[in-house]
Formats: C-alpha cells, sequence, structure tokens
C-alpha cells in the first residue's frame, strides 16, 4: 500500500496543480485529491469536510497533505485534521515541482516522501540569467 496526498489550499492552486500533474504524468500512481479554502472560510465548519477528503485518499498507510503556504488558514486546517487520528504529515510550500517529485517516488512511505517533497521544491528552483 501507499500513502494518501491531500492538496489543502487557497483557491484555484490545488485543483490546477493537479490538472497539469495529470496532464503530464497521465495517471498519478498516489490516491490523491485537492481540497480548497475560501479565504473567508470558517476552519472549524470545514474541518468535517476536509476530514472526508482526507478519509477518502488514505489507503491505511497514512496521508501527506501538501499546504500553499505555512501558517495560512489551508496550513492550519492542515494542523487540525493532523490531530483527528489519521497518520499525517504536513509539508509546505506546494509547487509543481514537489508534486511531480512525490508522483515519482509513490513507493516511499509517510515517513521518506515528506524529505522528497520538500527537496522537489528546493530543486524545483532555479536562477537563471537567461
Amino acid at each position: 500500500m501507499t500513502c494518501g496526498i491531500l492538496l489543502v489550499t487557497h483557491p484555484g492552486i490545488g485543483p490546477s496543480l493537479l490538472s497539469v500533474a495529470t496532464r503530464l504524468l497521465r495517471q498519478l500512481p498516489l490516491k490523491t485529491e485537492a481540497f480548497e479554502v475560501p479565504f473567508d472560510a470558517d476552519l472549524e465548519v470545514l474541518l468535517p469536510l476536509a476530514s472526508a477528503a482526507l478519509r477518502r485518499v488514505d489507503s491505511g498507510e497514512g496521508v501527506m497533505i501538501l499546504t500553499d503556504l505555512y501558517g495560512a488558514s489551508p496550513s492550519n486546517l492542515a494542523g487540525a485534521l493532523a490531530r483527528l487520528g489519521t497518520p499525517v504529515r504536513r509539508v509546505s510550500a506546494l509547487s509543481l515541482p514537489m508534486l511531480l517529485r512525490v508522483m515519482n517516488y509513490p513507493e516511499q512511505g509517510l515517513d521518506q516522501l515528506p524529505a522528497t517533497a520538500a527537496a522537489g521544491t528546493r530543486n524545483g528552483a532555479i536562477v537563471d540569467d537567461a
């Protein structure tokens, strides 16, 4: 089994990244879903909906939650999800290089995959003089 991936982001970010990743890879090797957090959201109201999304991607090995901005509402909601009992790891600074890197290592478990995700974002940032 593999861990699930839940993107918890501001509106438009998660679904767009999933769309591009799916187009590039043709099929995502990990069970993945995007959950958008509106700017004026009440996190207590969203928690049960986000929890349902978490359960949909969990195959029993836990879920890595990717958020766009640490400390913002999506990241805070991810933190609340982590306290509900399902094994969860949260990684912030979601980017397309991060998501593609995660999808290229589906055999990694919840212990290794967060470092792989972070490396995807770090290694995806290139300064080019062109």
